[in-house]
């Protein structure tokens, strides 16, 4: 079997090398506004290209809306 991360509890192919960036991508999050963490630590937008995501991560992305 093939390692895996988590990604908003369901989940998600892992591959060597890969980046917050990836998982975005990989899982169609395009909202301009999101809030990641890779095991609980967050993670800032500038650093989505260079941030690994080790195998078995639990990766958890929120959608910021704000509105009245």
């Amino acid at each position: 079997m093939s390692p895996a991360i988590t990604v908003n509890d369901e989940p998600h192919p892992w591959r060597e090398g890969m980046t917050v960036a990836d998982v975005l991508r990989e899982r169609n999050f395009v909202f301009p506004l999101l809030v990641v963490s890779v095991d609980g630590v967050h993670v800032s937008r500038d650093a989505y290209g260079t941030t690994p995501v080790p195998p078995g991560a639990v990766v958890v992305v929120t959608h910021l809306v704000s509105g009245g």
